[in-house]
């Protein structure tokens, strides 16, 4: 094992020396004499000790600012334990001690007097040096500012991880002068605008990174939601336009189409040769893509299919890239063959030539001016008798063969009609992971003000940094800590994507439908914090939070209504239970009993459930015991309150909707349980010490936030009382406080370029 002052605790009696030598960042060679000889003629270290104390007194070789502000810490923290120091003899002591007895009563006589000697040797005055410490505590108008505690570049390597290369090729882009955020006011050069800065994103080989290599791209799906999470540090209406044109109108080709339909179409996608756009959602039937009213009919004399919109209100609707400039889009449709339904499946249709021209049979409207996101181009479709080749079709899943008869690898209708569906899930990464990136730079935003506009203070003293308020920490710590947690859930999802097999995908599915509610609803509820914590300032445009908070509102919409997603996310978390449960043969239910019979005895036993232990409150394996029990009781409730709806009498449908409030708590406690294990996973693969230390803090305040949040529950089930409850409170305020002066580097972590950040960021002073 290392040495260092963790691992060897009786170390520690050297670091308040330590920290005065070097606290003016030189050590003197008086300063070096003293120390070398004290270290040299102590027996009680070993050999490998003398050597490590030696390298912390090496000229070439000094403290970096993270050691020494975490030298200070520990001295703090040793004052603050009711426990008096004169001298620095006892406060080494008290250090060494401070975990558990490093040094007996016999080695501290012996250190007594070489210390005493030590001492006099540096001309260190004890009472006075103490005194000079005290007085430096944390006060809210000194000690508690921003410091770095960490290497910042190295928690930025952390989190960007395999995907660096990519990121910063994006973030060199958007910084340059061809991607200056001066945002027309007018909806049409806007437009025009997104739509150049799109040209020059595919001119750099952006749009075809998720494409086959055969086909012009890279191969690599991940690289591509690690763009489009980069691009919303810029212009949300630029990632929403890529997304449509690269993600969903190119990714249904990939996902649907078949190798003649790759050749046709991908590289001129790519290159935005041709512009396109993805038509599901109709006006009456929004998420009910299964109920969608438009009609695809095959007429096999022609080998042709015949697309139309039958009533006014089957049109397709908020059709992204087309109000302008699409010339094709992907249309979902029912395909009838000789009046018989055989489902919505998958077509190409043209809806404009290459000079603009509106096609025979097509109308497109423009949704007009939005409450965001007005850089692209939404628009209506209407089809009547629009007639396509028979080649048209994307026939991954499905086809009409030379017979004219209906044909799938897949026979049953609704696996079929799912599995088309899971192959888009991508949208439902790509859009998590760019509200992800707004809430970063919201907090961003937020946070750096808050360290420098200043407001009020002690009667008499200097006006304080408004983030030292305490209740300016909890109004913004906990979302901070949020984005670490959905950052690491998020590139979770993203890879059990990319390496999906198909028996995972209906899991995969229900995941991605949580995350992207999960993610985009904090998003929502972030910015309005940031909004409000930067007062008149978060109000200006200059400083972006009004587009940020206006650009993500329609987050919580597309690519499914979140509580409508929240409910798919629920059905197979119930599913999963069922799959366990449904069969209850002795073994099953022994289990069953047993796990009860566990938790009451571990869990729900009075001492734990009024332990109140700092220790106990921080305990890795508690705080994942009480998510899962939240889940895993909310989860059997439903089943048994379902059964008994359905035992009463009521239709399934209406069982169903009688319990859709139940159903958003099982998706939120399976939600909360991830997030929570993902970040512990990501704690156990950090080795710096400084980095681990702060994401050990984040970490906690976002498992006991969640707790304090749900606490209604837990004491309604016994689990807690309100003595506990009261400690997670205070907790979770104490947590709030100690990440405060680590907050400004957790946000630089994030490594936004300063051209996506407003005003009061980038300006030197904030001004009142």
């Amino acid at each position: 094992m290392d040495i260092t002052f963790n691992t060897n605790p009786k170390l520690n009696i050297l670091i308040p020396v330590f920290y005065l030598a070097w606290q003016d960042d030189t050590l003197s060679k008086n300063e070096f004499n003293a120390l070398n000889a004290f270290i040299k003629n102590q027996n009680w270290f070993t050999k490998a000790e003398k050597d490590f104390l030696k390298s912390k007194i090496d000229y070439a070789s000094p403290p970096t600012r993270s050691e020494l502000f975490h030298w200070k810490e520990k001295i703090d923290k040793a004052l603050d334990s009711g426990k008096n120091s004169t001298n620095l003899t006892e406060l080494g002591i008290l250090m060494a001690n401070a975990e558990r007895p490093a040094l007996n009563e016999d080695d501290i006589k012996k250190i007594g007097v070489s210390f005493a000697e030590m001492e006099s040797d540096l001309g260190i005055m004890s009472r006075e040096v103490i005194s000079g410490l005290r007085k430096q505590r944390d006060t809210i108008t000194d000690k508690y500012k921003t410091v770095e505690s960490f290497d910042v570049k190295k928690l930025t390597a952390f989190l960007d991880g395999t995907q660096s290369a990519v990121i910063n090729k994006v973030k060199a882009l958007i910084s340059s002068q061809e991607f200056a955020l001066n945002i027309p006011t007018d909806t049409m050069e806007y437009r025009e605008k997104v739509l150049d800065w799109s040209k020059i994103l595919a001119q750099h080989g952006l749009g075809s990174y998720a494409y086959p290599k055969e086909h012009g791209g890279k191969g690599d799906i991940e690289g591509y939601f690690s763009i489009m999470e980069t691009l919303s540090y810029h212009d949300l209406s630029l990632v929403i336009k890529f997304g449509v044109q690269f993600g969903l109108w190119g990714m249904s080709i990939l996902s649907l189409g078949t190798e003649k339909h790759y050749k046709k179409y991908l590289k001129d996608i790519a290159s935005l040769k041709l512009p396109g756009g993805f038509a599901m959602t109709e006006t009456h039937h929004g998420s009910n893509v299964k109920g969608a009213r438009t009609t695809a009919i095959y007429n096999h004399k022609n080998r042709t299919f015949t697309i139309n919109t039958p009533e006014k209100y089957d049109r397709k609707e908020y059709i992204g890239n087309t109000a302008n400039h699409g010339e094709m889009v992907t249309v979902f449709a029912k395909l009838v063959i000789d009046d018989k339904d055989y489902g919505v499946n998958a077509f190409v249709v043209p809806i404009r030539d290459s000079d603009k021209n509106t096609l025979q049979g097509v109308t497109i409207e423009d949704c007009g001016h939005k409450m965001g996101l007005n850089g692209v181009d939404n628009g209506i479709l209407t089809f009547k008798n629009v007639v396509i080749p028979y080649e048209n079709m994307l026939d991954r899943f499905a086809r009409v063969n030379e017979n004219g008869e209906f044909e799938s690898p897949i026979p049953s209708d609704n696996r079929r009609f799912f599995t088309m569906l899971g192959t888009l899930v991508g949208g439902r990464i790509g859009i998590p992971r760019s509200a992800l990136a707004a809430a970063k730079t919201g907090l961003t935003t937020a946070i750096k003000y808050g360290d420098k506009r200043r407001q009020f203070g002690p009667e008499g003293g200097q006006e304080v940094p408004i983030l030292n308020y305490r209740m300016h920490q909890l109004r913004l710590m906990p979302y901070l800590a949020n984005a670490y947690a959905i950052h690491f859930g998020l590139q979770y999802l993203t890879k059990r994507f990319v390496n999906r097999t198909e028996d995972e995908m209906q899991e995969i599915e229900a995941l991605a439908a949580g995350m992207k509610s999960y993610s985009t609803w904090n998003t929502r509820d972030t910015l309005q914090e940031c909004r409000e914590a930067c007062g008149g300032k978060g109000y200006l445009s200059e400083n972006r939070i009004d587009d940020l908070k206006n650009d993500t509102e329609i987050y919580t919409t597309f690519e499914g209504d979140n509580t409508v997603l929240m409910q798919l996310t629920a059905k197979n978390r119930l599913g999963e239970f069922r799959k366990q449960f449904g069969e209850m043969n002795v073994s099953t239910i022994f289990s069953y009993v047993v796990d009860k019979a566990k938790t009451s005895i571990t869990e729900k036993n009075p001492i734990a459930t009024r332990n109140t232990d700092d220790s106990h409150l921080k305990d890795k394996t508690f705080q994942l015991q009480a998510f899962h029990y939240r889940e895993k009781e909310i989860v059997s409730s439903a089943a048994r309150r379902f059964k008994r709806l359905i035992d009463d009498g009521l239709e399934a449908f209406d069982a169903v909707n009688v319990m859709h409030p139940h159903m958003i708590q099982i998706a939120d406690s399976f939600l909360d349980r991830v997030f929570l294990e993902q970040f512990q996973a990501q704690l156990e693969l950090v080795t710096d010490e400084g980095l681990k230390e702060v994401l050990e803090r984040l970490y906690n305040l976002f498992a006991l936030n969640k707790l304090e949040q749900h606490k209604a529950w837990y004491l309604e089930q016994g689990y807690m009382e309100g003595i506990k409850t009261k400690a997670i409170r205070k907790m979770v305020s104490q947590l709030c406080w100690e990440i405060r002066q680590d907050a400004v580097p957790l946000v630089d972590a994030f490594n936004i370029p300063d051209s996506c950040l407003g005003a009061i960021v980038t300006n030197k002073a904030a001004e009142a």
